[in-house]
């Protein structure tokens, strides 16, 4: 199936979710939504920032990562979309977390991103240390000594640790996790399946942009 017709049957799940909806329905905080306590800043005020947090180990988010993928690609300009990758202080999810920010310092995420979930869900790979990791990711082509030097560096450590801190001030309770411009979580508890996630997280983003316009329109009045 082209990328073209996979991101029109995602575009189609979703329209067909929002329809199930009944008329008029609203976003329900606590159901759909949970306030995040304090706010959160974010990288770029300027834009609109959607964080997915998740973790290579979790299945769900083995799960989530196509429909995610093909929705943040088809973002609005004034939307920026970031992953994070966290670790419950697990440390073989630590160690996964490194090689998500290892293989974006060599180049080489946009190209084994998805290969790390089927390594890990599909062929039962355990990339849970640091051997086998650098032993991975050497098989799919990867300069082994550019990646040990990234994965130990104190960049990809630092970006590591920061994202533990990050899913503690987002007060993110599992993964995978959608948060909205650092004020709220997408919790969707009543949602059925991950399109219906997605149109939560689009109903988030339109509420924020509704309070970003209003605050504008406050200000000049002043």
């Amino acid at each position: 199936m082209s990328t073209r017709l996979s991101r029109w049957f995602l575009t189609l799940a979703v329209v067909v979710l929002a329809m199930l909806r009944p008329a008029g329905a609203e976003l329900v905080v606590g159901r759909d939504y949970v306030p995040i306590v304090p706010p959160q800043a974010t990288d770029n005020p300027g834009k609109l920032e959607v964080i997915e947090f998740f973790s290579y180990g979790c299945p769900h988010c083995a799960e989530f990562h196509p429909t995610v993928s093909k929705w943040a690609a088809a973002l609005p300009n004034d939307v920026v979309f970031r992953r994070v990758p966290i670790s419950f202080n697990r440390p073989p999810w630590a160690g996964l977390a490194r090689l998500f920010y290892a293989l974006e310092a060599t180049g080489d995420l946009a190209r084994l991103d998805s290969a790390v979930f089927r390594a890990l869900h599909e062929a039962g790979s355990r990339l849970y240390d640091e051997k086998s990791i650098v032993a991975w990711v050497s098989a799919q082509g990867v300069d082994s000594k550019k990646f040990t030097d990234a994965y130990n560096s104190f960049g990809v450590i630092s970006k590591a640790k920061r994202a533990d801190q990050m899913a503690e001030g987002h007060r993110i309770p599992g993964v995978p996790a959608m948060a909205v411009d650092g004020k709220y979580l997408v919790t969707g508890k009543e949602a059925k399946g991950h399109a219906e996630i997605i149109a939560l997280t689009d109903q988030v983003i339109g509420k924020v942009r509704q309070e970003r316009a209003s605050g504008k329109e406050r200000g000049d009045k002043k």
